[in-house]
């Protein structure tokens, strides 16, 4: 009987699986055996374990050869790795997205922690989209002869500017070029008008030309805090219908283009146009909407100067005086507009310096901004208020506190004016040196101490530091932060005892900040020296007794050889030496900067927010001007010499 295959008496499918099962166990029996010689425990005792391989991997890597530290970056295409999966790819750079060593990128997801989630970027900080200014428009064509009544104009319509564009506003002045440009200017021109209608004509011709926005006088100011209804309402640009406010006579309308033209047609086919003196008379009651709400509004009209300002009105009255009486009201305006802010922040003016020990030096171009602020205005009419704050609180003495306080304050009535450090520069100065090590500042410093410290009150004590980031941008970059605080960057200081920096603190305010003290003696400068300087802050929690003139001295010398560091580091071309030998201070900012992300972040996010504020201002400068008297007969000019 023949010999048969076990396996065929299976099924096929069986046949299979037992064929390859037989496979593999013969393959694990023949190279799983091993010489009977040698016992399983050597083998044990040869396998390194424990100091034996600490030793092997710290030899090995001491044996390794060093690789250079300025490689150049390949940035490999894709196609060459078949398996290398898809990366996103950086946001391209916006027009005017970077100002000196700032640099930014626009997106509405400003709040997040960090920005390289947005830009893959390490040096943009993401900031919020700016927000589209309201048009406002004011009509000025002078008629004086006289230089200096010209020169006093110049400088009232200087002080609207400055108010309006504090406020969130773009301020531009038309003429009579504008006025031309429309097309119902021919037909106006074929009347023959009053002077004062005339003048009112061409101002809404000019205005019309530009088309929606709000037409100011340019005696008509906003005198408020940034956050009123009224305010808020023109600063949406959207005017459904043609407005006029009660109270404020011809001082300010709103509306769109299709309703400044048809009033100015309406105004036109007037019959009785010849004898009229305002648009009021020219044209019907239904054409304006009347809105009663203009408290965010001083206009200073003659009736109103000869109502509320008798001394101011005697002076403009009479012809030997009135050059002298108008040449006391831009001080006069400019008094109200701060005066108006000192009472919107009644409690006064908080310089923040959340680490107490060794940081002075950082705030105190702070503090020299704030005893500016507090300082009262010179008026040529002291105790006196704005027309349209009949009961305000006039500063008639240095009365407003400023505080120093560890933390930030959600308190509506308090301004506060926050410095921030990069963490290199307040690394140096809590620990009095400038050689910082990877170990040194592992070892010896807190993570992320300025955030953490700034925010202890606002936030508590058990959030991390990336968790607070959010929040504190919100107070930098918000629309309720952004009008009660002033964001500095302590290695790009803003002076109060510069005039340049005087002038941009100027425009982000809307007045002009005292430079020199008052006649009685009352109010004192806060420059140029010590002796002249108000009493000291508040100091809140303060530690221990203020430093002596020779801590101040060095800690002034390690604060500015930490800047001279940090610009160099900017650049590459600073060498230092440290312990490990020769090493760039580049490096060493990298070291600080990765081990202090949140408040790396914190001073990007800063610094790019004030350098695009500056920007804007003077993008809006340069744009006005080609308007400002180049070339064109009786256009005022911006700058008054």
């Amino acid at each position: 009987m023949p010999l048969r295959n076990p396996c065929a008496l299976l099924p096929r499918r069986l046949q299979v699986v037992a064929s390859l099962t037989l496979a593999v166990l013969l393959f694990i029996l023949l190279l799983g055996s091993h010489p009977t010689s040698t016992s399983s425990t050597d083998y044990i005792h040869r396998v390194p374990y424990g100091p034996a391989i600490q030793s092997s991997a710290h030899q090995l890597v001491e044996n390794l050869p060093q690789i250079p530290h300025d490689l150049p970056h390949v940035n490999t295409p894709a196609w060459l790795n078949p398996f290398r999966g898809p990366a996103h790819t950086p946001p391209p750079e916006q027009a005017n997205s970077s100002s000196g060593e700032a640099r930014w990128y626009t997106d509405f997801k400003w709040r997040n922690p960090f920005s390289s989630d947005t830009t893959l970027d390490e040096e943009r900080a993401v900031l919020p989209p700016l927000a589209e200014r309201a048009r406002v428009y004011t009509y000025f064509e002078s008629t004086s002869k006289d230089d200096k009544t010209k020169k006093i104009e110049l400088e009232l319509l200087q002080v609207w500017r400055r108010a309006w564009w504090a406020q969130g506003f773009k301020p531009i002045v038309l003429g009579k070029p504008e006025a031309m440009n429309n097309p119902l200017y021919r037909a106006v021109q074929g009347l023959e008008l009053e002077d004062a209608m005339e003048k009112e004509m061409m101002r809404w011709l000019a205005w019309g030309n530009m088309g929606t926005g709000i037409l100011s006088n340019w005696l008509a100011v906003p005198m408020a805090a940034k956050d009123d209804t009224l305010l808020e309402f023109l600063r949406r640009g959207e005017f459904p219908s043609l407005t006029w406010y009660k109270g404020l006579e011809s001082g300010m309308f709103v509306g769109s283009r299709g309703e400044i033209e048809k009033a100015v047609k309406e105004a036109i086919a007037f019959p009785a146009i010849n004898t009229t003196k305002s648009m009021f008379e020219a044209v019907g009651k239904e054409t304006f909407a009347v809105e009663a709400d203009h408290g965010a509004i001083a206009f200073y009209s003659s009736a109103t100067i000869t109502a509320k300002y008798p001394l101011l009105a005697t002076k403009l009255s009479s012809p030997s005086t009135a050059v002298q009486g108008l040449a006391l009201l831009p001080q006069l305006i400019n008094s109200h507009l701060h005066t108006t802010w000192q009472n919107t922040f009644s409690s006064g003016i908080a310089v923040l310096k959340p680490l107490p020990a060794h940081t002075t030096t950082l705030i105190q171009p702070a503090l020299d901004i704030a005893r500016n602020l507090s300082q009262c205005p010179s008026t040529p009419i002291p105790a006196s208020c704005p027309p349209n704050k009949p009961r305000c609180k006039p500063c008639v003495s240095n009365n407003m506190l400023i505080s120093v306080p560890p933390v930030l304050r959600n308190t509506s009535s308090l301004f506060t004016i926050a410095t921030v450090p990069h963490p290199y520069t307040l690394t140096s100065l809590l620990h009095s040196r400038l050689d910082l090590g990877v170990k040194f500042v592992r070892r010896e410093t807190d993570r992320d101490s300025w955030t953490v410290a700034a925010t202890k009150e606002l936030l508590g004590t058990g959030l991390s530091s990336f968790s607070r980031l959010p929040a504190l941008k919100d107070f930098v970059a918000g629309s309720y932060g952004e009008a009660r605080t002033l964001w500095l960057v302590a290695e790009e200081p803003v002076r109060g005892d510069s005039e340049l920096d005087l002038d941009a603190l100027d425009w982000h305010f809307g007045f002009q900040l005292p430079r020199s003290p008052v006649s009685d003696g009352k109010s004192v400068t806060p420059v140029p020296g010590p002796e002249r300087r108000p009493p000291p802050p508040k100091e809140e929690f303060g530690e221990g007794p203020p430093l002596s003139e020779q801590e101040l001295m060095t800690e002034r010398s390690m604060f500015m050889q930490a800047q001279m560091i940090l610009r160099d580091s900017a650049t590459g071309s600073a060498k230092g030496k440290t312990r490990g030998g020769s090493k760039s201070f580049a490096q060493t900012r990298e070291v600080v900067e990765a081990w202090n992300l949140a408040d790396t972040e914190v001073w990007r996010f800063v610094r790019a927010w004030d350098a695009r504020r500056q920007l804007e201002r003077r993008g809006w400068e340069e744009e006005e001007e080609g308007f400002l008297g180049k070339g064109t007969f009786g256009r005022w000019i911006d700058k008054i010499t």
